[in-house]
């Protein structure tokens, strides 16, 4: 049944191989629980954020809090979209993409994470390739970019392996406390038309274009966001 207040909830994006959905609080829980301090296999830490550290419950108290304050924060003009990895009907990572003024710019970031368990699998460019579908097919983005710290080299392998091109960097805190060069990548329409899959299907999309800014021929709407009542 679709929701009928939130359709995020009910957009799916498909692969043969795996799911991308908007992970309902239960999904949530069973995410906090697979991020554990083993997710880089060489021990390090290559986030921007020292979360992996804290201890339980902090950390999945924090991870529940994250995606929460993403799915309120929500608005046309600058979201985040939190998306579950389903893969054999279980949560096992978790793949976002994020936007500034997005009606106007078309332009997205990624980011994401995969359980120890699942990596080496194949699958951290499987759900990368299922986001930039979404992005490039089903919002119309002209541009995704992506970002990923020196050393960590699965990331960075999964963003050329799909057309990304080096867009220079800077040096940046991993961890928030080791200085590292920071990579950034850019992939535009063009190099993604080069690697476009045809066995990529969303479900559920036009129902949430709204959400993003868009019409159902993905111009910027041109009505202002409501604001909800006794908001002013």
């Amino acid at each position: 049944m679709a929701h009928p207040f939130w359709p995020l909830f009910d957009l799916v994006v498909r692969t043969p191989r795996l799911e991308l959905r908007s992970p309902t609080d239960e999904m949530c829980v069973e995410l906090a629980q697979a991020a554990t301090p083993t997710m880089f296999p060489d021990g390090e830490n290559y986030f921007e954020l020292d979360w992996l550290s804290e201890p339980t419950p902090v950390r999945q108290r924090h991870s529940l809090q994250y995606w929460w304050r993403n799915r309120a924060s929500f608005t046309p003009e600058d979201w985040r979209l939190d998306m579950a990895v389903i893969v054999e009907d279980r949560p096992v990572g978790s793949q976002g993409m994020f936007a500034h003024q997005f009606p106007l710019c078309r332009s997205v970031a990624t980011g994401s994470w995969l359980s120890a368990s699942n990596q080496g699998r194949g699958l951290g460019k499987e759900m990368r390739a299922a986001i930039l579908h979404l992005a490039f097919e089903g919002l119309g983005a002209m541009e995704a970019r992506s970002s990923a710290f020196e050393g960590n080299d699965r990331s960075i392998g999964v963003s050329r392996s799909l057309g990304y091109e080096d867009n220079g960097g800077e040096i940046g805190l991993r961890a928030g406390r080791t200085s590292s060069e920071h990579l950034n990548f850019r992939l535009s329409r063009a190099r993604f038309e080069q690697h476009r899959r045809d066995d990529i299907v969303i479900e559920n999309l036009h129902p949430c274009l709204e959400l993003f800014g868009l019409g159902t021929d993905l111009a910027p709407l041109e009505t202002p966001h409501p604001v909800p009542a006794g908001e002013s």
